[in-house]
């Protein structure tokens, strides 16, 4: 997966667990393991979850921080809204949505002169 393929989806799992699924390539797998994800071997593939047991709002912010460090690395993202810790909820975009500055307004300078 490259940041321009289709979204990781990090959610809260019907047992409680918070995983995480999409495909992911290995910089987004080093991402997830430096926010605390474990990769479990499983018949598919790989599990990607959380620990179990941590209490809700360590993953909460794990799973948040995961969102951001991943965004910032330009990945598309599905933050379950339940797990979002931040004000705002998380939203991606393709690319930098800058508006361009106001300009001051400009002084004129009238100048007298001579005869």
């Amino acid at each position: 997966m490259s940041p321009d393929s289709g979204p990781i989806h990090i959610a809260r799992g019907r047992g409680g667990e918070v995983d995480v699924e999409g495909s992911l390539d290995a910089f987004a797998g080093q991402i997830l393991l430096r926010a605390g994800f474990l990769f479990e071997p499983s018949l598919r593939g790989h599990w990607i979850r959380l620990p179990f047991d941590m209490g809700r709002d360590w993953e909460n912010e794990r799973s948040t921080w995961a969102a951001e460090m991943l965004t910032a690395a330009r990945y598309a993202v599905h933050l379950d809204p339940g797990l979002d810790t931040r004000p705002t909820p998380l939203v991606t975009s393709s690319g930098p949505d800058r508006t361009p500055p106001a300009m001051p307004p400009q002084r004129t300078t009238t100048t007298a002169r001579r005869p």
